[in-house]
């Protein structure tokens, strides 16, 4: 198994990149996630998963250890291949994977790309009871923040704020301040908005 790889960065695209490794290019397939974590220099290192079939070789390629590891387990749900956890990891970060199973948000994961209510309800099912042990989530106060998220992103909403751009400052605002409430979340979005 192929860990990660560290060397230069010779090709970027959102979908893959190609790392020089002492004369060695490899082609990693990585997320819209990674490549927005992937710094404009020239060292670059990547954690990898390889992927045996019987008729390819593939290496995916994450710029967080917490990635990998949602990746591994979106894959080992029945029905869920690589390209879908690959657009899984692209649609979400891999927080909102995380958090979206252990709130068991169906609605959340149908929202990718290809993904239906049944695949979601299974993702869930699956993956539900591994999430929350593996990251120690409490499901109480990851509702919470959910709660007054979802609140403040309703009220941004009828501001006249778009809801991506709008999400995006709130995603922020709650990774630095977990336990800020509705008025708290709204008056520093208005801030960065």
């Amino acid at each position: 198994m192929i860990t990660y790889i560290q060397g230069k960065l010779v090709e970027k695209n959102p979908t893959d990149v190609v790392i020089d490794c002492n004369g060695i290019g490899y082609l990693i397939h990585i997320s819209l996630h990674t490549f927005s974590q992937i710094p404009n220099q020239e060292n670059i290192k990547l954690y990898t998963y390889l992927q045996i079939k019987e008729d390819s070789h593939s290496l995916f390629g994450f710029s967080s250890l917490a990635e990998r590891e949602i990746f591994k387990l979106l894959i080992s749900v029945s029905g869920i291949g690589s390209s879908i956890a690959r657009t899984m990891l692209s649609s979400l970060t891999p927080k909102q994977v995380r958090e979206g199973i252990a709130m068991g948000d169906v609605v959340l994961i149908q929202s990718i790309k290809g993904i239906g209510a049944k695949t979601a309800q299974r993702v869930i099912l699956d993956l539900k009871d591994k999430v929350l042990k593996i990251y120690d989530i409490d499901e109480v106060s990851v509702a919470k923040n959910n709660t007054c998220k979802d609140e403040a992103l309703s009220a941004l909403e009828v501001l006249g704020f778009a809801r991506k751009q709008a999400e995006r400052v709130v995603d922020k605002i709650l990774t630095t301040q977990q336990d800020a409430n509705v008025e708290t979340i709204i008056k520093l979005a208005l801030k960065n908005l």
